[in-house]
């Protein structure tokens, strides 16, 4: 049966799309869209009020850890795609680092038959540069292409040897891939778990200098500018690294870079003497002059997208000494309230500014269908109350997991319907089993 969205704020700036309107869903495609003033009266439709509410195309992000196979009890496919609906997700890029390594397109198949099972949301699949994730030899690029996968990456470590990089940027090109570069260079990061600075020093914790991460990044640049390779890349925390991705761009690179809530509205100083492990990141968080950098990057088009960097762990790995807790915080279910609280509310932000970030850049660096408001798109949709106000808490995640950086944090702004090919994912704010 069709499905009528009915009195929604349409936001789309891909075809140039602001204004209230009806939109008509059937058998999984937008088949028409009310003209300004004009309502739609099918005779036969489940209406859904969209009153006071934004209907944009539905986000996709493209760094998320769903630990399946290999670590479930963290995370699987299905409670991933329940938290990816809950934050206005239609789609997810799935980071390779599973046990076993998602470095064969047998297990790049697996992955997609389990999520056709368990899941409505659309999982990608990013497969792993190097085998094992070692960085000494390449995995089997050809094949996971062909079984599906479309992006490669090492996510977790930085490819170390120059020389297997740029083999692999060879080969990605070839196949008409990205190469999403995780930046750390392990000799100077070494055992630093926080940004190295007054606050490493004063918590008496091993630090980890922005260096670490802008030399790689520069080289990668470098590495792009030879192979012709497209390079993203991943969870940019610093001021220097996006001043290298803007300065790439004009001299025309294929370049671009995302950047996470947690990196984009938190900073060192949020780290105090309770040692809280949930601020524990990889990169860890910067200066505050650095989040402010990211902020700016963000709004005037340094930065291509936010990308949330999904990395849920269970409560006992989490409740560990800061030195041997592992990195990562939980992203689906707060980013949108978080930028629509931070920067949209703050009026340094528009929301056409945040669809381009959050759904329509994603797709365009994946090579990925674009999804729009017009006739005949895909109806990958996303229903935002952008007045809603919440509280986030350690209970009610649609996530295994809980350790979220926000936790305490009072957000604006929520989806409250969620449609993947014109198929309910999440209605009125509840995930739909």
């Amino acid at each position: 049966m069709a499905l009528l969205l009915k009195g929604g704020r349409l936001i789309d700036p891909a075809v140039g799309l602001d204004q209230v309107a009806d939109v008509l869903i059937d058998k999984g495609k937008i088949s028409e869209i009310g003209a300004s003033g004009k309502n739609i009266t099918p005779t036969k439709a489940v209406v859904v009020d969209c009153s006071d509410c934004l209907i944009m195309p539905g986000f996709l992000d493209m760094h998320v850890h769903l630990r399946d196979p290999g670590y479930e009890y963290k995370e699987d496919l299905e409670s991933g795609g329940r938290a990816a609906a809950a934050g206005g997700f239609t789609s997810v890029l799935c980071m390779p680092n599973t046990k076993p390594v998602t470095d064969t397109g047998s297990r790049v198949r697996a992955i997609q038959e389990k999520a056709q099972e368990s899941t409505r949301t659309k999982i990608l699949i990013a497969g792993a540069l190097s085998i094992d994730l070692a960085g000494k030899a390449l995995s089997e690029m050809g094949d996971m292409v062909e079984a599906g996968a479309v992006a490669f990456t090492d996510d977790g470590r930085g490819v170390q040897d120059s020389g297997m990089m740029r083999r692999a940027m060879d080969y990605a090109k070839q196949f008409k891939v990205p190469v999403l570069t995780h930046c750390q260079d392990e000799g100077l990061v070494d055992d630093g778990v926080v940004n190295e600075g007054v606050v490493s020093t004063r918590l008496g914790l091993a630090g980890w200098p922005a260096t670490g991460e802008e030399l790689h990044i520069a080289r990668d640049i470098a590495l792009c500018e030879l192979t012709g390779c497209h390079l993203h890349i991943q969870h940019i925390s610093t001021a220097a690294g996006v001043e290298m991705v803007r300065q790439a761009k004009e001299k025309g690179l294929p370049v671009t870079c995302e950047v996470t809530p947690h990196h984009l509205f938190c900073c060192e100083d949020d780290l105090d003497e309770t040692y809280n492990t949930n601020l524990k990141m990889n990169p860890p968080l910067r200066t505050r002059e650095d989040m402010l950098a990211l902020q700016k990057a963000l709004v005037n088009g340094v930065i291509d997208c936010i990308a949330t960097d999904h990395a849920p762990h269970a409560r006992h790995e989490k409740a560990l000494e800061f030195e041997i807790a592992p990195f990562g915080t939980t992203g689906l279910e707060t980013a949108l309230g978080l930028v629509g609280t931070e920067l949209i509310t703050a009026d340094s932000l528009a929301w056409n500014r945040l669809v381009e970030v959050m759904a329509h850049n994603p797709r365009r660096i994946l090579r990925q269908e674009p999804v729009t408001l017009a006739v005949g798109s895909t109806a990958d949709l996303v229903v935002v109350d952008p007045e809603y106000s919440w509280e986030v808490t350690a209970y009610g995640f649609e996530s295994k997991s809980s350790n979220s950086a926000f936790i305490g944090r009072k957000l604006t702004g929520k989806a409250r319907h969620v449609f993947v090919d014109g198929k309910a994912t999440l209605e009125e704010g509840h995930v739909v089993s």
